[in-house]
């Protein structure tokens, strides 16, 4: 029902800058998922997931660069970008994921430092933290068929992740989660299931970074910096760790949030510091919606339903 209605949304509704935001919006979220992925349904706590995201934003930028700006240059970029992820993610989680917690948090931080350092310091294949621009295809210079676009990649992602966590592999990625010894125990290779679980999350975070870059016909070495993957941490926290489609609420929050409080520098200069008050929403769903807005709204759902069945039990006993 709402994406019948977000597609119908640009062809009712002409307002350019809503097309920008919703378009960010579904991007973050296909990323946000990825993370989930991790966080949310094998128990791993990355902060380089940037060096995913950053990896498929630079190579859709540099063969838009090199070559002619057709749509026949932007799959192999995505394929390229794709088949980069999941060497790095399957390298990387050989080296890191047989650490525990905050052990392979750092870890994950420091490979991601490296790539930044790397695109900062290859400025021939670059041009460092100036970037690029670069031209791409006219039918994605459109904005309407790049929102569509973007909008169906991430409804497509949606429900093949969910499909996936309700797979038996998928299943063995929540009891690890749960509890990783007892796992083990019956069997299963955790190293195994903890990298196909990276490399998936590789590659959906490699597809939103060749969006983002489209996006902005513009990428520099931001694309590797921690803010990114701070940013897909923050998402999936607020709308909902292991939900999937809280990424896509806390997407949309963040995203929003971002706008209407840029939007305010015009009233107060205080709105120009405007990720304090990011750092104040997340305290305050931590505080109030531990559990998410998915998490918070789940919890009233049930508890209404339990007032009701307990109503209904005492109107048979009365």
């Amino acid at each position: 029902m709402v994406s019948c209605l977000l597609i119908v949304f640009p062809l009712v509704y002409e307002d350019r800058n809503l097309l920008i935001i919703f378009t960010q919006i579904f991007i973050f979220a296909i990323f946000a998922m990825s993370y989930d992925i991790l966080l949310g349904f094998t128990g791993i706590i990355s902060f380089g997931h940037a060096m995913f995201f950053g990896i498929g934003a630079y190579s859709m930028s540099i063969f838009m660069k090199r070559f002619e700006p057709e749509m026949l240059y932007v799959f192999l970029a995505l394929i390229v970008g794709v088949f980069l992820s999941a060497i790095v993610s399957y390298v990387v989680g050989l080296l890191t994921l047989r650490l525990k917690t905050h052990y392979y948090a750092m870890l994950t931080l420091a490979l991601a430092n490296l790539f930044y350092v790397g695109a900062e310091k290859w400025r021939s294949l670059t041009e460092g933290a100036d970037g690029f621009t670069f031209r791409i295809p006219d039918f994605l210079r459109e904005r309407v068929n790049f929102y569509l676009i973007t909008l169906v990649l991430m409804v497509l992602v949606y429900f093949a992740l969910k499909l996936f966590i309700q797979s038996p592999f998928g299943k063995v990625l929540v009891a690890i989660k749960e509890n990783e010894q007892r796992t083990e125990s019956l069997g299963f290779n955790i190293l195994y299931y903890k990298i196909i679980a990276s490399i998936i999350a590789g590659i959906l975070a490699s597809i939103a970074g060749a969006l983002y870059a489209i996006s902005l016909r513009f990428v520099n070495t931001s694309v590797f910096s921690i803010d990114i993957t701070l940013d897909a941490l923050l998402m999936t926290i607020i709308g909902g760790v292991g939900t999937i489609i809280g990424a896509v609420i806390g997407s949309g929050v963040i995203e929003f949030s971002h706008y209407w409080l840029t939007s305010l520098v015009k009233l107060h200069w205080i709105f120009e510091r405007w990720i304090i008050f990011f750092g104040i929403l997340y305290i305050l769903t931590v505080m109030f919606f531990p559990k998410g807005i998915v998490g918070a709204l789940t919890a009233l759902k049930r508890k209404a339903r339990h007032e009701k069945k307990h109503d209904q039990s005492d109107k048979m006993t009365g």
